[in-house]
């Protein structure tokens, strides 16, 4: 059995989000913390990509920052090619291993400094590691990364704001392969994009997986996005991971009841005339989360059982769910 690339164990961050302490005096308010992602646990194969799926809010950006070391974990680990990435990312190794794991960030317009070229962009994680300190060479290097992502060599004197938003986001997947990353996290690249403009982007992270053997974990809340680029589908809710899947059982045969709902509520081109289901109810308040299994308010399978018991992630049929209906056989 190989290793896998990535390995998530029981990763968990907390925030406080207390009012100030005078107020928290004065008015007699209690400490406030926001479970943000609570007990994610998943496995990544070299060259494979894990998609993450869930409402706004359920975690999946935190658990992002979490696997790049953007934010400490509260508790958990991650093991990155066999080293607790976390621990690595403190020490001189840290360095090195940050030049194998990558991310390409959501906003194409936040995420590029409106005040450089794009030679210094795409430029700068090669300056930073040290990689090429030669001028020429830089440029010739910079280049080539523009092409690899279906820009022209010219566009390296440009600043952002003469790009369209598909252009920004080929500039950033071109910043996150100079280092030649063997892990990219991509936290929703395409959501601020034309469909038109996803499809070509997404073509083109296909591709370039394929070129250089990349491991991806995606982040999206786009199911049809999810089906064309991933291997294995992760649905989160309220910080926790509630099925784990591989893509083709996840579409073919929905277990939880939450990705039924997720699954029901998508137009289909075959069912013109049947009524869509919209995903009922909305996501409770994570700040004062329902006791038991956290979807039970929503949840037409919910019973007593449901209320009180926090359902856990077994594997059952060659996927993983949390669900007490399931395991019970309700469902």
């Amino acid at each position: 059995m190989k290793t896998p690339l990535v390995q998530a164990h029981d990763l968990a961050k907390t925030f406080d989000v207390s009012p100030p302490w005078l107020n928290r005096v004065l008015e007699r308010k209690p400490r406030l913390t926001l479970h943000a992602v609570d007990g994610v646990s998943f496995e990544i194969e070299k060259g494979q990509t894990l998609a993450l799926v869930g409402e706004s809010g359920c975690g999946k950006s935190t658990v992002a920052r979490l696997l790049v070391g953007l934010y400490e974990p509260t508790r958990g680990s991650l093991t990155f090619d066999g080293v607790d990435a976390h621990a690595a990312f403190k020490t001189s190794e840290g360095r090195q291993l940050r030049r194998r794991i990558q991310m390409i960030f959501q906003d194409p317009y936040a995420s590029l400094n409106p005040r450089w070229i794009v030679e210094d962009i795409v430029g700068e994680p090669l300056r930073e590691h040290g990689l090429i300190t030669d001028a020429n060479a830089l440029r010739t290097r910079v280049e080539e990364l523009l092409q690899s992502v279906g820009l022209s060599a010219q566009d390296r004197v440009k600043y952002p704001h003469q790009f369209s938003g598909g252009q920004r986001q080929r500039i950033s997947i071109a910043r996150a392969l100079a280092t030649e990353p063997e892990f990219l996290v991509c936290d929703e690249p395409t959501s601020a994009l034309d469909v038109s403009v996803q499809a070509q982007v997404l073509n083109i992270m296909k591709d370039l997986q394929r070129e250089r053997g990349l491991t991806y974990l995606f982040i999206s809340h786009n199911l049809a996005v999810v089906r064309h680029v991933s291997d294995q589908v992760g649905v989160m809710y309220l910080g926790r991971l509630v099925e784990l899947a591989p893509k083709q059982a996840l579409f073919a045969q929905p277990r939880h009841p939450y990705t039924r709902m997720l699954l029901d509520a998508i137009p289909k081109m075959h069912d013109t005339g049947r009524a869509r289901t919209p995903v009922q109810g909305e996501v409770p308040n994570p700040l004062n989360p329902p006791t038991g299994c956290a979807f039970h308010p929503r949840c037409p399978q919910a019973n007593a059982r449901c209320k009180s018991e926090r359902p856990v992630l077994l594997a059952l049929h060659g996927v993983k769910v949390a669900c007490h209906a399931v395991e019970e056989g309700r469902v």
